[in-house]
């Protein structure tokens, strides 16, 4: 016998994200971790490929820089659980009509955030501060998931506006 509690209980007339997209969004929260966490090792001093000097100058570790990069990865991550509101039938703060276009917009900026991440990781200078082939593999090991960020956030963001397109659609249509 299966009980339905509230917390188990979809909100009233939305349709159920499919398995696909809900995975699609917990691979997107988990594709930032890498980079995260090496910043944060980074930040704490871990030697991950830069020498102290390169550390001081350009990051300004111990400093300001520390602050810098620990903030870059708590917005990274916090933006890596948006996808999570696409998928879930349990909270949602606004409405479709809102978060749709927002979605959108979040999967185009994804897009050309990946982009230039490929054009600042195939740079000169950012070839060089890394001391050593080990250093840039690591590097590349971590950061590499972010690259399959624009078409997973692409992917659930479709199968949200789908769902809810459909939704409004079946309200419109006159009832026999």
């Amino acid at each position: 016998m299966y009980l339905m509690t509230t917390a188990t209980v979809p909100l009233p007339g939305s349709a159920s994200a499919p398995a696909w997209a809900r995975r699609a969004a917990h691979a997107i929260a988990l594709c930032a971790v890498p980079s995260g966490l090496w910043r944060i090792a980074m930040a704490s001093g871990v030697h991950v490929g830069y020498s102290d000097q390169v550390l001081r100058d350009v990051y300004d570790i111990p400093g300001w820089g520390i602050a810098y990069v620990v903030g870059l990865s708590l917005l990274a991550e916090l933006a890596a659980l948006f996808p999570l509101l696409l998928v879930s039938n349990r909270w949602r703060p606004l409405h479709p009509r809102i978060l749709a276009p927002l979605a959108w917009t979040a999967s185009g900026i994804l897009v050309l955030v990946a982009l230039w991440q490929l054009v600042v990781a195939f740079t000169v200078e950012s070839q060089t501060y890394l001391s050593s082939g080990t250093a840039q593999t690591v590097w590349g090991f971590a950061f590499a998931p972010l690259f399959a960020i624009p078409a997973l956030m692409t992917a659930v963001t479709w199968s949200y506006a789908r769902r809810h397109r459909a939704r409004g659609q079946a309200k419109r249509r006159p009832r026999p």
